[in-house]
């Protein structure tokens, strides 16, 4: 609390706008004051019944209850179960929020202030109301050194948060920056209390099996460790009646279960032991879902197609890593990857393959840099690749008049220029040490896809060593960026902004467990990731993100993988009602959890 006072009084002294019942980022909102619910719900829908899961985590089973802390891994879904925001999203739209928590959000006319007046009838799972106190306490947690970079990072541009009454608070930014109403509003909210030994709250570190108190639809239920965890719905759920909740949380219990691989957990959907269940493998979905209860209609394979950015997964190249700092040596291994071959013989055409950061968005880049890009671009002209002043970033090919081996010829005189060549078997520099790269992984099966890859590898004389580890040792050496080589799949965005600078920023490169996996330290991608944000309209924040792209793609730090236009999902239809059709924008099985409903 020290310098409350003050920090109050600058508070009081920011003019206020008009309350409104929500915020959208451009200003346009779908949904009017006094909306009745979210046109993709059904407000009939039965109450009651279970949905039986599987975890949408690598790592299935969980050590912690806390989900915000960095060591430890907490179940799947509690914290989207388990905690309300300010702001509800809705999945029909973009860059728009409404009122869950806050009952109305006002903007200072200069954009440099967000005032959040909560809900009266708000109550956390014991029965206490929601109060600004607590909405301070969780920020001051977030920001605080026992959770994750990652929320520090996302809230860089917060410069305080005042408690003007019991039910207000006032979000202040350091700098203009539209989507921060809309991150700090989606911040999930928990209680002051929670932690709480003899009176005295735990340092949040400590806080680990301490039943989180939140003020979601959900509670904790019975838990069987390194079997399953259930969720139950709270009965007195206070926002059961709300219109961003009509229609959702249909389900009396969500039952977790844990299975030990990928094998374990197909054959256990197949024998019904669970009701519902994604699918990102393309082998699964053509070869292995099938069976008897899939001929008989118990098990439906549905295909939802959705309007989500495609994303960026790709193959992650550490550039901390000296073999890996030279562009032109991380060109090279791009070029050595066949997706074309891998589509047709692995993936049964079913990916499109993931060309950029902001596919399937407007802000992807096309063609050669418009005027406004230029501008951005230019102060850096000689300190970025001469490419990102040409045309947009196009993964190489290898079908029609391109082909692997005119490929390969490029990456090898790259290579060459780099320093690069082959002697005594193997690509030497100058010192004459071999060109090895270790490629970590946590799951076995990735060996079938990096294995086409290291075959054409060896071709240049590179060897690419697959090492699979269990998870908790991969989480750790991802946290600590102690590898050379993975796999990251990283979602995409219609609107880029602060979460970015922890993917890409040179102070992220330095802070442990950050998004910055692939170490990059460029002021020309800090320069356009502050005018991202900084943005006021949609025109400031196009040729920003386009121009970003650019730079990144043509950098090579990352390979780009593949991606799916379809959120693929086996469900039993004898036990589960979907509330059809799909919005545009809903989270694969997240939209089954929140609006779904047991027949």
């Amino acid at each position: 609390m020290r310098g409350w006072l003050l920090l109050l009084a600058a508070a009081v002294a920011v003019p206020a706008a008009h309350a409104a019942h929500g915020y959208a980022l451009w200003g346009d909102m779908k949904y009017p004051p006094g909306f009745a619910q979210f046109d993709y719900v059904n407000p009939k829908a039965s109450k009651g019944g279970e949905l039986r899961l599987v975890s949408n985590l690598r790592v299935s089973t969980f050590d912690k209850y806390n989900p915000f802390t960095i060591k430890g891994s907490a179940p799947a879904y509690l914290q989207a179960l388990m905690f309300d925001s300010l702001l509800a999203g809705s999945a029909d739209e973009v860059g728009a929020g409404y009122g869950l928590l806050a009952e109305d959000i006002s903007m200072a006319p200069d954009g440099l202030a967000a005032t959040f007046r909560l809900r009266p009838q708000a109550r956390f799972h014991d029965g206490q109301p929601v109060l600004a106190a607590d909405v301070k306490y969780t920020f001051d947690t977030l920001l605080g050194p026992y959770t994750s970079p990652a929320f520090k990072t996302a809230l860089e541009d917060l410069a305080g948060l005042d408690v003007l009454d019991e039910r207000t608070v006032r979000f202040r930014f350091k700098r203009l920056n539209r989507e921060l109403p809309l991150t700090v509003g989606g911040m999930p909210i928990f209680s002051r209390r929670w932690g709480m030994e003899d009176g005295k709250p735990k340092r949040f570190d400590a806080v680990v099996m301490d039943t989180p108190i939140g003020s979601g639809p959900y509670r904790i239920g019975p838990v069987r460790f390194g079997k399953d965890i259930t969720y139950v719905r709270d009965p007195g759920y206070w926002a059961r009646d709300l219109n961003v909740r009509r229609g959702t949380a249909n389900f009396d219990r969500i039952t977790v279960k844990i299975y030990r691989d990928n094998t374990a957990r197909l054959e256990a959907l197949k024998a019904g032991e669970f009701d519902m269940m994604r699918f990102f493998s393309a082998g699964d979905w053509a070869r292995r879902v099938n069976g008897r209860k899939f001929d008989s209609g118990e098990l439906v394979k549905g295909e939802f197609k959705h309007r989500l950015p495609s994303g960026f997964q790709s193959y992650v190249l550490n550039t901390r890593n000296p073999k890996l700092q030279d562009v032109r040596v991380r060109q090279a291994l791009g070029l050595a990857l066949d997706y074309e071959w891998m589509n047709r013989q692995m993936f049964y055409n079913s990916y499109q393959r993931v060309r950029a950061l902001f596919g399937n968005t407007d802000c992807e880049s096309e063609g050669t840099p418009g005027p406004q890009e230029l501008a951005l671009l230019e102060p850096w002209r000689g300190k970025v690749p001469d490419a990102v002043f040409g045309p947009a970033y196009m993964p190489p090919r290898t079908d029609g008049q391109n082909s692997l081996r005119a490929n390969l010829r490029q990456a090898r005189d790259l290579l060459r220029q780099a320093g690069w060549e082959v002697r005594d078997g193997a690509l030497r520099n100058a010192r004459g040490e071999p060109m090895v790269l270790e490629y970590l992984d946590s799951n076995e099966t990735g060996a079938r896809t990096v294995t086409t890859w290291a075959r054409n590898l060896e071709k240049l004389g590179i060897q690419l060593v697959f090492r699979p580890v269990d998870f908790a040792l991969y989480q750790q050496r991802l946290q600590k960026f102690e590898f050379e080589i993975t796999t990251l799949a990283y979602q995409g965005t219609h609107t880029p902004g602060q979460e970015f600078v922890d993917l890409f920023g040179s102070k992220a490169a330095d802070t442990e467990d950050s998004g910055n996996h692939a170490g990059v330290k460029s002021p020309a991608v800090d320069a356009l990731l502050d005018r991202m944000i900084v943005a006021k309209t949609k025109a400031q924040l196009l040729p920003a993100c386009r121009a970003l792209d650019r730079v990144i793609s043509h950098s090579h730090y990352l390979i780009p993988q593949w991606t799916a236009g379809t959120h693929r999902i086996v469900y039993n239809a004898r036990r589960l009602q979907p509330a059809l059709p799909m919005p545009p924008y809903a989270q694969g099985e997240n939209w089954a959890i929140d609006t779904w409903w047991s027949k």
